[in-house]
């Protein structure tokens, strides 16, 4: 559920809350979450409600994006600058459709090692996302390498949003696979910083963004200039849990 124009939510079994949950170990009443700049602030509403941070319960908190127990469910505070509360539900039928993730076989060729580019202008730019909520980045540089006998270039960028590091990168791309097989959105691969400077690009740890598996997601979509040439049978393939 997304904040849209509300500073807080409320969470309850009861009938009026902002988010009804019905499950017998919740309050009426059970919680509020507000935003509270990159944070969150937690606060049971009824007497002898609480919230779980771990293993620990707790009656209020103030919190940076994370996961909270809230009875049998899981709640998500997700901020990327459109704050949002993500339910997980283990009752739920697509836990019981879920048969795991599918991927490709190793393949070392796949695993490179590459200087970065740098951006000289370093500009913020705006990611279109699944959701219709552009998610601001710094365009931090660019990956230049061989594939497949082809030369490639990548975009690499820095999610402007609570919890991401000054050396966070990210790379979403596309490929001759995307949408035949593999995740017709794209799929990302998470640079690794090597104490040289240079970087390692294994596209054997692709993976598929979250909306992949719940639409409810708002995941960035790659950019056109990060559609390589050349098919990348490495990493995670779509195991067609939604229709795209």
């Amino acid at each position: 559920m997304d904040f849209d124009d509300r500073r807080a939510l409320t969470i309850g079994s009861a009938p009026g809350n902002d988010l009804r949950l019905e499950d017998s170990s919740l309050a009426a009443h059970h919680l509020r979450v507000t935003v509270v700049g990159d944070s969150f602030r937690v606060e049971t509403l009824d007497p002898g409600a609480s919230f779980q941070i771990g293993d620990a319960a707790t009656r209020a908190a103030t919190l940076p994006p994370r996961s909270i127990g809230v009875g049998r469910f899981v709640v998500r505070l997700s901020h990327q600058r459109f704050p949002a509360l993500i339910v997980f539900d283990p009752r739920s039928p697509r836990f019981a459709e879920f048969k795991g993730r599918d991927y490709y076989p190793v393949d070392l060729g796949y695993r490179i090692v590459v200087p970065l580019t740098p951006n000289p202008h370093a500009d913020t730019i705006l990611i279109l996302s699944t959701r219709g909520n552009p998610r601001r980045a710094v365009r931090a540089g660019w990956f230049d390498f061989q594939l497949g006998g082809r030369r490639c270039r990548l975009e690499a960028s820095r999610l402007l949003e609570p919890g991401v590091g000054e050396n966070d990168l990210a790379v979403f791309f596309r490929d001759a696979t995307t949408g035949k097989e593999t995740y017709g959105v794209g799929r990302y691969v998470d640079p690794e910083r090597l104490k040289d400077g240079r970087y390692v690009l294994d596209f054997n740890r692709a993976y598929n963004p979250a909306c992949a598996f719940s639409e409810y997601y708002n995941c960035p979509i790659p950019p056109r200039v990060n559609t390589l040439p050349v098919a990348v049978r490495a990493g995670e393939k779509d195991s067609h849990y939604l229709a795209h």
